[in-house]
């Protein structure tokens, strides 16, 4: 099944707010946290950045458990595993992140991925009509 995407357009610093919203919003929808995966292709979130100042192998294993929303950079979103929300903040970055980025997501999503940034931008990456 091809997961719903969702555009929510952004400037490039207002793109991590974007995202936060929308998992706010899932969440208060009745969405598990440990539904949730954010990809940043900018700088990393805050938490990802708090998280790994402990180590890598307690930062993924939070991963693992799925108790709780994920927030991976780009750079190692290949390792997370599929969820059924996958949330990016194109936040910045080489355009190259988010090209490999955005189809990496839409692998990841199982019903639905929300994409915060730039609208021409992704969906050039994406492909037009998304």
């Amino acid at each position: 099944m091809t997961p719903q995407i969702q555009l929510i357009p952004a400037s490039v610093d207002g793109a991590l707010d974007a995202a936060e919203e929308a998992v706010d919003l899932l969440l208060e929808s009745g969405r598990a946290p440990g539904d949730v995966l954010v990809i940043t292709t900018g700088e990393q979130h805050p938490w990802a950045a708090h998280e790994l100042s402990f180590g890598e192998a307690s930062y993924w294993a939070q991963h693992d458990a799925g108790d709780d929303v994920f927030y991976a950079d780009a750079s190692v979103a290949s390792r997370a595993t599929t969820r059924p929300v996958v949330v990016v903040a194109v936040n910045g970055g080489p355009a190259a992140v988010a090209a490999t980025a955005l189809p990496l997501a839409h692998a990841r999503a199982g019903a639905l991925l929300i994409v915060c940034g730039d609208p021409q931008q992704i969906n050039s990456v994406l492909g037009a009509g998304v």
